[in-house]
């Protein structure tokens, strides 16, 4: 299955040179380009990609109010936001990941690595670069200010022992493998748990589910 990437980037040179890298694998292809957040919104709603590749900083609506926008579309839920920045310990990449993002990475991200993040993503695994997981998380996530955060959701208490145990190491940043290596579980054991977690939480992504765990209480920021 072929990948449907958009690329958000107010800066057009940055965006052909992504262009040209996705469009040289088979597994993906690049289906329409925006320059500003307002034409990310509507060029998302208008071609349903998998994967929207979004610059953190963009003129008229910069990319956290965009994957706000894109995000609250219920229409549009299969859709999965990267951010690109520069700023990876800045507030708004913590608030982007609020608003329903995937996860992020720095420009100077290298190209397996770009392609690796975006099939990872596409995917409905969450992507966040090692230099900033645990410190944007207790430090943002778990913030007393909730602007702009997922409700808490009650239905954490509808988690079974099990569920809450694998939510709360997925949390800690750990794989699927090394929860599984753990717990005495298998990989796929594992993936059940979280996918059974994620739908009683209504979280769109391991992203969403990792935000959920902080700001529920399931899982404390020192622990």
């Amino acid at each position: 299955m072929t990948i449907r990437i958009l690329l958000a980037d107010d800066q057009a040179l940055l965006r052909a040179t992504f262009r040209i890298l996705i469009d040289s694998v088979e597994d993906m292809t690049v289906v329409s380009e925006a320059a500003d957040g307002h034409e990310a919104v509507d060029l998302t709603a208008a071609h349903h990609p998998d994967v929207v590749i979004m610059d953190i900083r963009m003129p008229n609506l910069d990319g956290v109010a965009a994957t706000a926008a894109i995000c609250s579309r219920p229409e549009l839920a299969d859709t999965h936001i990267l951010i690109l920045t520069t700023f990876e310990n800045n507030e708004n990449v913590a608030k982007a990941l609020r608003a329903g993002a995937s996860g992020f990475l720095g420009k100077g991200v290298r190209p397996d690595d770009l392609l690796s993040s975006i099939r990872t993503v596409a995917a409905g695994d969450s992507l966040l670069s090692p230099t900033a997981t645990r410190a944007l998380i207790t430090r943002f996530l778990a913030a007393p200010d909730t602007d702009g955060f997922l409700a808490l959701p009650d239905a954490v208490q509808a988690l079974t022992d099990r569920e809450r145990e694998v939510t709360a190491l997925a949390a800690y940043g750990k794989s699927n493998a090394e929860i599984a290596e753990q717990l005495v579980l298998s990989p796929l054991t594992v993936r059940s748990h979280i996918q059974r977690a994620m739908k009683k939480l209504h979280a769109r992504d391991r992203a969403q589910l990792v935000v959920v765990a902080y700001q529920s209480g399931l899982v404390k920021p020192h622990q």
